[in-house]
């Protein structure tokens, strides 16, 4: 009977997949990854909100205390004059209320950075730069107040100088329309959001406002006998 000797086997060595991603689509990928970072939209949020809120309250409470006004007196000194009440008045509100918000927010930073301190979490390098970072109350109050005033300054100067009631409740209506448009659309590019849903969301919101201011006054103008 013929002994049967092992047959040698062939080592089998199983392909090598190398990195199919190339030196230069690797720093495409980094560059890519770099250009998403600065594109981060969430980080231009809060500036943002305060300018574009800021100028929406001056635009929609000015305007729709002229439309309000309107529909109880025709004459323009009424008109202008509750405008010009309602800028003084709101940017006045405005700033107030954000130097109280900074400020204690401002209060807030400074009790952890001193915690911080007392624990020794952080570097010298960093405190100074949480210090330098602090937020400016001054400066919040200011800017809140003029993106009121400047939004506020639209329907007072769209109706100022016409005298004809009806036309100037329309242009005030028209230009106060445009104003809106063109801050959603302005708020709707830098915060990367559809523009064409923000701006009908904003225009039609103001139409809202002012439609209920308008009608709630010639309601009680009519019955109160005022």
């Amino acid at each position: 009977m013929a002994s049967t000797s092992a047959l040698p086997h062939p080592e089998i060595q199983l392909p090598c997949i190398q990195d199919t991603k190339s030196p230069n689509s690797m720093e495409r990928g980094d560059n890519q990854d770099t250009e998403v970072n600065v594109l981060d939209y969430s980080k231009r949020a809060p500036w943002l909100r305060a300018a574009v809120l800021g100028a929406n309250d001056g635009l929609l409470s000015t305007a729709s205390l002229m439309m309000g006004i309107g529909a109880v007196r025709k004459d323009i000194k009424s008109m202008i004059l509750t405008g010009i009440a309602g800028l003084v008045a709101g940017a006045c509100s405005m700033a107030i209320g954000e130097f109280v918000s900074v400020y204690s927010q401002r209060d807030i930073e400074k009790a952890q950075i001193k915690r911080d301190i007392n624990l020794r979490n952080c570097d010298d390098h960093d405190l100074e730069m949480r210090k330098k970072n602090l937020p400016c109350p001054l400066q919040a109050a200011g800017a809140s107040a003029l993106s009121f005033a400047v939004g506020a300054a639209v329907p007072l100067l769209g109706g100022a100088a016409i005298k004809k009631y009806e036309v100037r409740l329309g242009v005030v209506v028209a230009v106060v329309s445009l104003a809106l448009l063109m801050f959603g659309a302005l708020g709707a590019v830098l915060g990367g959001a559809p523009v064409y849903k923000s701006s009908f969301r904003v225009v039609v919101g103001g139409w809202v406002a002012m439609g209920i201011t308008c009608g709630l006054i010639k309601l009680i103008g009519d019955y109160s006998g005022f």
